[in-house]
C-alpha cells in the first residue's frame, strides 16, 4: 500500500510539473528569447554518486540529456547552442577516468551528427585531443555541414584562457604573414581583431549562459564572448535537468533588462 501511495505521489508530482511547464512556455515570447545559449553541463559525477551509480553512468546520463535540451531549444527558436562537454583541465585526469569519458563524448558527438537536425561545430584545441577524438569531430562537422538546424558548438578540449591565447597567436601569425611589424600590430589592434580569431568567429556571442549543479562561476567558459551575457545558475545536476528548468531559465532571461555592460 505504501509503495502504491508513493507511486501515485510521484505521478501527481510529474503531472504537476508538466502542467506548470506548459503554463510557463505559453507565456514566453520567443521573439524576445535568447538566440545563442551556452550551457555548462555540470554535475554528472555528483548525480551518479547521489543515485548510487558509477561515474561513467553519470556521464552517459548527461550525454543522453543533450538531445532533449536541443529539442527544447528548437521549440523556442534558439539558433546557436554551445555545450561545454570537456575542458582542457579534464584532459589531465588519470587515463582510467579520461579514456571512458572520451568514449562517451565521442558517442554523443556521433549521435548529434547522426540525428539529421543539427549542424555540429567543434570549439576547442584539437592538438590536445587523441587522434580518434579528432577524427570523430572532423567527421561530425563534415557530415552536418549542409544541415540548416541549430548550430551546435561542442566545446571539447576547451578552455577560455586557451581560446584567447590561440586567438592572439593566430592573429599575430596572420599579421606576420602580411609583413606587419609588432609595432604596427600594437598600434592598430582592436577588439574585433581578436574576435575574428576566436573558435566561435563569425557567430553571435551567447545571450544566455546556463550552468547546472548549483555552482555559481564560469570556470573559464567563453570568457571573451560572455562579456555581456546573462547568467542563469540552476541547482539541479545536469542529468536531472528538465524542460521546466530550461523554461525557467528563459523566463528569467526574459524579465531582465539587458544593459550590455553599461
Amino acid at each position: 500500500m505504501q509503495a502504491l501511495t508513493h507511486t501515485m505521489r510521484n505521478l501527481l508530482r510529474r503531472l504537476a510539473v508538466r502542467v506548470y511547464a506548459r503554463r510557463v512556455e505559453g507565456r514566453l515570447d520567443t521573439e524576445q528569447g535568447p538566440k545563442h545559449i551556452g550551457v555548462i553541463l555540470d554535475g554528472n559525477r555528483r548525480w551518479a554518486k547521489a543515485a548510487g551509480s558509477t561515474t561513467a553512468e553519470g556521464h552517459e546520463a548527461g550525454a543522453a540529456k543533450i538531445q532533449e535540451l536541443l529539442g527544447w531549444c528548437a521549440e523556442t527558436e534558439v539558433e546557436v547552442v554551445t555545450l561545454w562537454m570537456l575542458s582542457t583541465d579534464n584532459l589531465s585526469r588519470a587515463p582510467r577516468e579520461l579514456t571512458p569519458l572520451l568514449a562517451i563524448v565521442e558517442s554523443a558527438v556521433r549521435d548529434l551528427a547522426g540525428d539529421g537536425r543539427w549542424r555540429v561545430n567543434h570549439v576547442g584545441a584539437l592538438d590536445g585531443l587523441p587522434e580518434r577524438t579528432r577524427t570523430v569531430l572532423r567527421d561530425a562537422e563534415e557530415l552536418t555541414r549542409s544541415h540548416t538546424g541549430i548550430l551546435v558548438n561542442v566545446a571539447i578540449g576547451y578552455g577560455g584562457r586557451q581560446e584567447i591565447t590561440d586567438a592572439v597567436r593566430s592573429l599575430l601569425a596572420k599579421c606576420a604573414a602580411e609583413g606587419q611589424t609588432l609595432e604596427q600590430v600594437a598600434e592598430s589592434l582592436g577588439v574585433e581583431d581578436i574576435s575574428e580569431h576566436l573558435y566561435t568567429r563569425g557567430q553571435p556571442d551567447p545571450d544566455l549562459v546556463i550552468r547546472t549543479s548549483g555552482e555559481q562561476r564560469l570556470s573559464g567558459f567563453m570568457l571573451w564572448q560572455s562579456a555581456h551575457s546573462e547568467y542563469y545558475f540552476c541547482e539541479v545536476f545536469w542529468p536531472a535537468f528538465r524542460k521546466v528548468d530550461f523554461l525557467r531559465a528563459l523566463r528569467d532571461y526574459a524579465v531582465r533588462h539587458r544593459r550590455y555592460g553599461i
